[in-house]
């Protein structure tokens, strides 16, 4: 067996392999043997049929899947032992290839053409400025929070006399022109109605002060502006119909409902933060403020790292390729795809290698290295920020355990949470590296990044 590696430029090589009858015959005659043990063919009994006839019969086939199996083995370890910087996959050399005829040869050369990864260094001091946002908690986001959590344990009581926001429940009567009930009209007991969501101002003020019993005059068509959906659920009739009704109804008031938010008290803060955590409204507040500031540290380090990655790609500058060559390899990755979909993609699929080739030089740099305690953090991590958004900060440790098991069980997720483990780990390395501009801004400023 023989294997070298002669480079053709800077970033692509030629790897042969040389394997001849002695390096994999062992393992041909134990796969024929195998073979023989298992094979059932009419007149011979199990594990009898003849040596001579399984050859003749399944000898090429064994053959080409031992030397490849011995081929792709090799090619690995000659890789890993000469620490090759490969990218993608060995491809069969065009011109140099051989054709292999497994039925005459016993020697065999294998020619690939190798894409090596471009050699760079890149390194990363306190001279290096990189922006850094720190997004700006106000009172108002505090306020809100608050008030989601009053609004939760709310309850909705009866009143007397109609406000902005109330609902009304009554009987819904379609009227003739002069305003008496229209015979066979539309009717609709226990009608349920919030005026506030009134698309028409003037017929919103109509029910202004409305008082249980009271029966006042509407036109639903012109009070939601013709909306076919909204006028066929409050009357409930078809679409098609709703669109084209255009009378007056009454409406006579039978109950007012107000939504009443729950107090602020012990029991929400034991709900949120955990039972005697905080006991006053101005700790509860504080650890909210706290609580939205660790979920925009997490928006300020990915901004960083997209931030970070930009400023080392432009300070590393365009690096040399093996154009061709990866473009045969996206396109053997993308057969399903057209010739054209590689010419739009290749310069972004460009872009992603280097920031990859990037990342892997400042992973090892500093060390970083994934345990699986990590991912399973971090699967616990990614649960708890789902939860916030909802504003449940307190979530039991075994629903987090639950939900990170269920993550670990698909791959997909796994090697997403594998990902960001690593750059979590590098963002909290380079803060420390680089000199951050810390840039105070609002959230809206802040989101208008993204769009």
């Amino acid at each position: 067996m023989n294997v070298s590696l002669q480079n053709k430029d800077n970033v692509s090589a030629l790897l042969t392999v040389k394997l001849e009858k002695a390096d994999y015959q062992e393992k041909v005659d134990k796969a024929l043997k195998d073979l023989r043990r298992k094979v059932q063919m009419p007149g011979f009994r199990k594990g009898m049929v003849p040596v001579g006839l399984i050859k003749k019969m399944y000898g090429k086939s064994v053959l080409a899947e031992e030397v490849n199996k011995l081929l792709s083995e090799t090619i690995y370890k000659y890789i890993q032992d000469n620490k090759v910087n490969m990218l993608g996959e060995p491809l069969p050399n065009e011109e140099n290839q051989k054709t292999i005829d497994f039925d005459t040869q016993e020697d065999f050369e294998f020619v690939f053409d190798i894409a090596l990864a471009p050699e760079f260094k890149v390194e990363v001091s306190k001279e290096d400025k990189v922006d850094y946002y720190d997004i700006e908690v106000t009172d108002e986001m505090v306020d809100a929070q608050v008030k989601m959590y009053t609004q939760r344990n709310g309850k909705y009581e009866s009143v007397d006399v109609y406000a902005d926001n109330d609902m009304l429940k009554g009987l819904l009567a379609e009227l003739n022109d002069d305003g008496t009930v229209k015979e066979d009209g539309i009717q609709v007991e226990d009608a349920i109605m919030m005026p506030s969501y009134m698309k028409n101002d003037d017929q919103k003020a109509i029910f202004a002060n409305a008082k249980v019993n009271d029966v006042l005059v509407f036109n639903p068509h012109t009070a939601w502006d013709g909306n076919a959906a909204e006028l066929a659920s409050l009357l409930k009739i078809d679409k098609e119909s709703a669109g084209e009704l255009k009378s007056n109804f009454s409406f006579q008031v039978n109950e007012i409902t107000r939504f009443v938010p729950g107090e602020l008290n012990q029991e929400i803060f034991d709900q949120v933060f955990g039972k005697d955590v905080v006991k006053s409204e101005e700790e509860f507040r504080t650890k909210v403020k706290e609580a939205i500031g660790v979920q925009f540290g997490a928006d300020s380090d990915y901004k960083f790292l997209l931030d970070v990655r930009q400023y080392l790609m432009n300070k590393v500058g365009k690096l040399q390729f093996p154009d061709e060559l990866l473009k045969r390899i996206m396109r053997l990755n993308n057969q399903d795809k057209d010739e054209k979909f590689v010419e739009e993609n290749y310069d972004k699929s460009i872009e992603e290698l280097t920031w990859h080739l990037i990342k892997e030089q400042l992973v090892k740099a500093n060390d970083i290295k994934v345990e699986q305690g990590d991912i399973t953090e971090m699967a616990k991590e990614a649960t708890r920020a789902q939860f916030a958004q909802y504003g449940m900060l307190n979530v039991p440790e075994e629903l987090l355990d639950n939900y990170a098991k269920e993550m670990l069980k698909k791959k997909g997720s796994v090697e997403g949470l594998v990902n960001r483990v690593i750059e979590s780990k590098l963002a909290l390395a380079l803060k420390e590296q680089v000199t951050l501009e810390n840039k105070p801004i609002s959230a809206a400023d802040f989101n208008k990044m993204f769009e």
